[in-house]
């Protein structure tokens, strides 16, 4: 059996969907379901990130969420080849986050742009969930493309040490 390359990528229910993120993104996800193992989600945990102007409190949260899934399905992407999920559903995405965080260092997080270019002038009264989005686009990166990623986090210690393991040397090694 060939080696097929896994591609994890996901969209933020922030609105609605526009130009922008069909062409730039659900376009290519839909090319990519030929070649590739595809994993999408629904990063709503990242929208909260944002103020809540931005992500719209729970209830539109909510709605985002199901919108995009479906412009996922409607564009193209089948959710019975590839795997389609919402990423607050799957716990161990703020599980692995958690035991990242005890590891990540904040002089790490000082030196990324995500939070200097979001927070702009304004750092002080931006959420740590916004200067932490790097831990957890690493814990859901590492999470959905884990070859072990339907048990990766597990109550056990030693389990979810060897996981952050495997993960931190997976990327030391590229």
């Amino acid at each position: 059996m060939a080696f097929v390359e896994r591609v994890f990528s996901g969209v933020q229910p922030t609105g609605n969907l526009h130009l922008g993120n069909y062409l730039g993104a659900i376009v290519n996800f839909v090319k990519m379901q030929q070649t590739h193992d595809c994993i999408y989600c629904v990063v709503d945990m990242h929208a909260l990130t944002q103020p809540v102007e931005v992500w719209g409190g729970p209830t539109e949260l909510a709605r985002n969420t199901r919108e995009v899934t479906a412009a996922f399905i409607a564009s193209g992407i089948d959710p019975k080849k590839h795997i389609v999920f919402n990423q607050s559903q799957v716990s161990g995405h703020a599980e692995l986050a958690w035991i990242f965080n005890c590891v990540a260092r904040v002089g790490w997080l000082s030196r990324m742009t995500q939070f200097k270019e979001k927070a702009g002038k304004d750092r002080e009264n931006a959420s740590v969930g916004l200067y932490d989005y790097p831990v957890l686009m690493a814990a859901s990166s590492c999470r959905a493309t884990s070859r072990r990623s339907s048990t990766m986090i597990s109550p056990i210690p030693s389990a979810a040490t060897a996981t952050t393991t495997a993960c931190f040397s997976r990327s030391r090694s590229r």
